[in-house]
């Protein structure tokens, strides 16, 4: 069960617009210690910039810790790399990419959470990496996506996570040097009145919490869940469970990506769309841009936002974070952004319109869901599941 914690102040960051200037004024005015992890991590404009403020507050005394999954910023210059080490900003890889890496299992496991904690007194969670969102080439800018910024209670626990984490990837490194101090266990203040849970996924005891908790939200609707996701694959279970609240009288909206970024998990997702029309469910497709958002509100009280997609890389192989916040201006605020995304950037799928597609397209879409099934499979680490999902084990 989620476990809320009251009294934060959360604010909801839109794009990057919003988000590369609240998180470079954060640096800023960093006193002791920042705390980064991303997947990517760009050498472009906007990366130049965050380094550039990462630089500012390491010269000036301030503990600034930086963790990069090995894979998703694998392309970022080592001269960059050394630059930002000279000015005293500590940059660790995790699971860095070599040529045996590529042969081993554990090689998925990437760090795709994008959460950074500054002085333990604010931090920001979402979907956004450190790359320039508006250089998108072939389509109208911003990519869309999402972040929060945090204030209150829950950054004892944003801390103790971003904490556990460097250090486990330090004493890896041989960087036992760089080891944080302290016991990590102050708790901010309350600063308002807003209830919130802050969930991991990893390999060891936190390996179901972003889905359960979705998932128990799905089960408890009565009026409407709207879901946001970049990358939507769900298991048996999780596409039950929308099924079932459509099937009693919920209304389910699903936006999903438009664009094809990745051939064979966009087609995968859409072999999935004719069961779900079946149901009852409205799909949108954005095409204005690329959707990179991993969002949901549901029944006008629940909002979630983070780096989870729906699909089996995030649920069972990545390390990911979403904030869950229980609070209606919140979910209003949110909600309202999404319904304006359909309205002035996607495309609804017809369920009329669907059953006309040619057999090429859906043997196209069938083939590719069943080749990513397949690799999940042969990883390791979708063996069973889904079969414990049909019988209902939770």
């Amino acid at each position: 069960m989620t476990e809320f914690i009251p009294g934060n102040c959360i604010k909801l960051l839109h794009n990057g617009g919003e988000y590369f200037p609240a998180l470079e004024a954060a640096f800023d005015a960093a006193q002791q210690e920042i705390f980064l992890e991303t997947y990517i991590f760009e050498h472009d404009a906007t990366g130049v910039r965050i380094a550039q403020a990462l630089m500012r507050a390491a010269r000036r005394g301030v503990m600034v810790h930086v963790l990069l999954d090995g894979f998703g910023s694998r392309l970022l210059p080592e001269e960059f790399i050394a630059e930002m080490s000279g000015a005293g900003v500590q940059v660790l890889m995790f699971r860095p990419v070599s040529s045996l890496s590529h042969l081993r299992r554990h090689r998925l496991r990437r760090l795709h959470r994008k959460v950074v904690v500054v002085d333990g007194r604010l931090a920001f969670v979402g979907g956004i990496n450190i790359i320039d969102d508006m250089h998108t080439p072939g389509h109208t800018p911003p990519r869309y996506d999402y972040a929060v910024q945090v204030e209150g209670p829950m950054l004892a626990e944003i801390r103790g996570v971003v904490r556990r984490l460097w250090t486990q990837v330090s004493w890896s490194h041989f960087r036992q040097q760089w080891r944080v101090h302290g016991d990590g266990q102050h708790r901010p203040a309350p600063c308002g009145n807003q209830r919130a849970a802050f969930l991991v996924r990893d390999n060891l005891r936190h390996r179901n919490d972003i889905e359960y908790a979705y998932l128990s939200a799905i089960r408890r609707a009565r009026h409407e869940i709207v879901i946001a996701n970049a990358y939507f694959l769900p298991g048996l279970r999780f596409r039950h469970a929308l099924m079932q609240a459509a099937g009693r009288g919920v209304r389910v909206v699903l936006l999903l990506q438009g664009r094809v970024e990745y051939f064979l998990l966009h087609h995968a997702s859409r072999a999935l769309y004719g069961s779900f029309l079946d149901a009852g469910i409205e799909i949108f497709e954005y095409h204005k841009s690329f959707l990179h958002a991993k969002v949901a509100v549901i029944d006008g009280h629940w909002a979630t936002v983070g780096s989870s997609n729906i699909d089996p890389f995030s649920l069972l192989l990545a390390r990911e974070a979403n904030v869950v916040v229980e609070d209606r201006g919140f979910a209003d605020e949110l909600r309202a952004d999404l319904m304006q995304a359909m309205v002035s950037g996607a495309r609804p799928v017809l369920r009329a319109d669907w059953r006309k597609q040619g057999w090429p397209l859906r043997i196209l879409n069938w083939l590719s869901y069943g080749i990513v099934r397949f690799l999940t499979g042969v990883s390791g680490y979708g063996r069973g599941r889904e079969s414990r999902a049909e019988r209902g084990v939770h």
